[in-house]
């Protein structure tokens, strides 16, 4: 099995728990080769391993939802939601062929002449200090226009990212929904709005100024604020490979603290 590495910074190489990891799966018969999230993967690559944070993830993830093959994520970084794979658990796993695959939808955004793909939101920021005003359809039918920082969609899988962090829901990645959530709004009727995710969302803006700013999971641009962005599910999903008995919920307690009271202990 030929696998592409991406890694989240290039002094992994001489990282010793890095280069543990790399001898032990080209031990057990895996070809390793260095890649580039830039470039297309050669003709071969059977599965990417983004080595780093979630970052990394996020950029093996878009090159091999490309692809068509699956990607593993080992963290190297802090948090570590999305790669949430030690190197230790990842040893152990291929040794005994633990491994499972899990698909996982990608939102698809054509804003000006570009067209992007998403593991975890599309974001519509203001770029001055006045706020930013909203236009929003699902299927041809309008929201109230959403006045504040910006708006953003997210699929249930990013439900933990930048979602968690404007007040959005947390939903399990299963889940086939995608996620409307204002930023810092300025209202106080206007609340996070859960769609099915085969709806197609539209987003105008209102603004003084000239630009808006768009993030497409890690892809950052200006876009024009005459400029519509359009969002829908991707033709294409993601193959998340997941090792052992990996659990969404154990995750929420382990990384974010869930629950996190004296009075849950036992």
């Amino acid at each position: 099995m030929k696998i592409a590495v991406i890694l989240g910074n290039v002094s992994l190489e001489t990282n010793p728990d890095f280069i543990r990891l790399k001898n032990g799966l080209e031990s057990a018969g895996y070809s390793l080769f260095p890649h580039t999230a830039e470039y297309a993967l050669p003709d071969g690559t059977d599965m990417v391993l983004g080595a780093g944070g979630d970052g990394t993830y996020l950029r093996a993830a878009r090159l091999a939802a490309r692809a068509g093959v699956p990607v593993l994520g080992v963290n190297f970084g802090r948090l570590g939601f999305l790669s949430e794979n030690t190197v230790d658990t990842t040893l152990e796993a291929f040794a005994k062929g633990d491994l499972k695959t899990k698909e996982r939808v990608l939102l698809r955004a054509k804003a000006g002449e570009g067209e992007y793909i998403a593991l975890n939101e599309v974001v519509a920021r203001r770029t001055g200090p006045a706020m930013l005003g909203v236009r929003v359809s699902v299927n041809g039918r309008e929201l109230p226009v959403y006045w504040g920082d910006g708006l953003m969609v997210a699929t249930s899988a990013g439900s933990t990212g930048y979602n968690l962090s404007v007040g959005g829901p947390i939903v399990l990645p299963s889940s086939k929904v995608f996620i409307i959530a204002p930023i810092a709004p300025h209202n106080l009727n206007v609340r996070p709005l859960v769609v099915p995710n085969d709806c197609r969302i539209e987003m105008e803006f209102v603004s003084r100024d000239e630009n808006v700013s768009i993030s497409v999971d890690n892809q950052n641009f200006m876009l024009d604020r005459k400029e519509k962005v359009e969002v829908s599910m991707a033709q294409f999903s993601l193959k998340r490979l997941c090792l052992g008995d990996s659990s969404f919920i154990q995750a929420l307690s382990d990384k974010l603290f869930w629950g996190e009271d004296r009075r849950n202990e036992r």
